[in-house]
């Protein structure tokens, strides 16, 4: 009597070599997404000017240890915590999971560390009850999700540590230019988006929207770099002039 592996043909067995040589490739780059690094679309203004609409950013995983939230799919695990889990740096540009659906991918600027005091006076970010550096950089302009674009005033903000970097102001008063006075607690941060009058952050609770104090466990990674840009406005030409809205000029470029 034969056994059925004898009975296979060289041609079973040479597709069986491809599915597992194919499942291998799509282990090597599962695991590549989950240690390494992952790419991710800008889709709202909340970061501009850093990010725009239509990048796509590389945030690396290892910063900050992994967690369930550094899987590249959403499962939803319990919270275990952190394995070589690290905190963030002032200042870091970090993509999470928002803590209103996990299954959403979400990217702010960190400038509160568990223990800070953090408050907004008059649109200027205090820590520890000292007012960070902030100075006029001219104008710029912010886009919106729809292609339209409106002037902003550009600010040049300095966090504690000597990391700066620029921000909008579209509004002279926004209702979030005045907040309470908080302590970040214990495995928490405080973040917030470059384009202060349209974010919903750490200023702003879950329940309406926003970020709250964001959970260590759900950070993913620190955007380290835009690999990619297309203006999204592009779409609304005809489909042969689309390249056209390819910003070059942010290809492979860093992000502070």
């Amino acid at each position: 009597m034969t056994t059925d592996a004898t009975n296979k043909t060289p041609a079973a067995r040479g597709w069986r070599g491809q599915l597992v040589h194919i499942a291998a490739i799509i282990g090597v780059v599962f695991l590549g997404k989950a240690a390494l690094a992952e790419p991710f679309y800008v889709p709202s203004p909340s970061m501009e000017p850093t990010l725009l609409i239509g990048d796509a950013m590389l945030a690396t995983k290892y910063p900050y240890g992994y967690g369930a939230a550094s899987l590249p799919i959403h499962i939803a695990f319990p919270e275990t915590g952190r394995v070589f889990a690290a905190l963030p740096k002032r200042g870091d540009v970090v993509v999470f999971r928002w803590p209103g659906d996990r299954s959403q991918v979400w990217v702010k600027r960190v400038v509160g560390l568990p223990g800070d005091r953090i408050q907004m006076r008059q649109g200027v970010l205090y820590i520890n009850r000292q007012p960070v550096s902030l100075k006029a950089d001219g104008i710029g302009r912010t886009e919106g999700e729809d292609g339209s674009s409106e002037p902003a005033r550009r600010y040049v903000e300095t966090l504690p540590g000597g990391i700066s970097h620029t921000i909008f102001k579209t509004v002279d008063r926004n209702r979030l230019d005045d907040t309470p006075e908080i302590t970040v607690p214990k495995d928490r941060l405080f973040v917030m988006g470059d384009n202060r009058d349209n974010s919903a952050d750490s200023r702003v609770p879950v329940s309406e929207g926003g970020v709250g104090l964001l959970p260590t466990d759900n950070l993913v990674g620190r955007v380290d770099a835009i690999v990619g840009s297309w203006d999204y406005a592009a779409k609304s030409r005809p489909v042969w002039d689309w390249f056209s809205g390819l910003r070059l000029a942010r290809f492979f470029t860093s992000v502070h």
